[in-house]
């Protein structure tokens, strides 16, 4: 990231280790405590120099039962007067069951389940949204759903007539079903593209937005990035074998939207996605 000019990137999604003794190819995901802390403040701070006054840093992190903590004190370590602020927290909501009014229970997502008789199955995750003044605009309908009241509509002037209301700040994103996890998503720590492109329709600047993921691993960001058509996404990621894995996903999905594109269709070119060799381990 020093070698991108200042002031240049418009979003930022990513999600770095942990900390938590996750298996990754080429990484060590257990530090003590503070060398942990101290090296991400290294590269936030990058990403504060990096980052428009009107960008947004979408971290995601995640804790474990036993450790809940972790993504609490990481936050705390990057927002102050002088660095980042807070401006919302989402909760990334993996697994989630609802009882209706007819009694009937759903469960839908997917969680790892875990064998304990002190801790339950942990089925979420945070998104933390920080930017440089805690005052950065938001296009909430951009990201938002219909009303299921429909009356609303007209009821309610902020609405404007659109049948489009915010999400909130509860977003329920499961993984996609996989038949095969070597082959298919051969990465210990990843997040579904959608999240991202949550995260690029809440900024809400469009196909000419800069994105960067620091950790872009298997190519989740890159994969947003394609699939809303934006104009520029920056991935770095250390390990060859994730590098592969993403760019072979990149490239699936360029070829399917064109076999898949009929009539044929005046899209624009295809975003510009460098993805390198970089200071990164997790994510994506």
């Amino acid at each position: 990231m020093n070698q991108l000019a200042d002031d240049s990137v418009d979003l930022v999604v990513t999600s770095p280790p942990y900390n938590l003794g996750i298996d990754y190819r080429t990484y060590s995901d257990s530090s003590p405590r503070d060398t942990f802390l101290e090296w991400c403040a290294d590269w936030s701070a990058q990403v504060m120099r990096v980052l428009r006054e009107d960008g947004s840093f979408f971290l995601n992190l995640g804790g474990s039962p036993s450790n809940p903590l972790l993504p609490h004190q990481l936050l705390l370590s990057l927002t102050s007067p002088d660095l980042f602020q807070l401006q919302n927290t989402f909760h990334w909501i993996k697994s989630i069951s609802i009882q209706t009014r007819e009694d009937e229970t759903i469960s839908a997502g997917h969680f790892k389940p875990i064998n304990s008789r002190r801790y339950v199955n942990d089925c979420h995750e945070y998104v933390f949204h920080l930017t440089l003044s805690g005052s950065v605009t938001l296009d909430r309908r951009s990201a938002g759903v219909p009303y299921a009241d429909k009356s609303n509509i007209r009821r309610w002037k902020h609405t404007e007539g659109n049948d489009r209301r915010c999400r909130g700040n509860t977003w329920f994103i499961p993984y996609e079903t996989i038949r095969s996890r070597k082959d298919q998503r051969p990465h210990p720590a990843t997040f579904p593209p959608a999240l991202v492109e949550q995260c690029i329709k809440l900024h809400g600047k469009g196909k000419e937005t800069v994105l960067l993921d620091p950790f872009i691993g298997i190519g989740s960001s890159a994969l947003a990035a394609h699939n809303l058509r934006i104009a520029s996404c920056i991935g770095f990621e250390i390990d060859e074998q994730y590098l592969q894995t993403a760019r072979e996903r990149l490239s699936e999905a360029q070829s399917a939207s064109q076999i898949n594109a009929y009539p044929p269709q005046q899209t624009g070119p295809e975003p510009e996605l460098p993805l390198q060799e970089g200071p990164s381990t997790h994510g994506a």
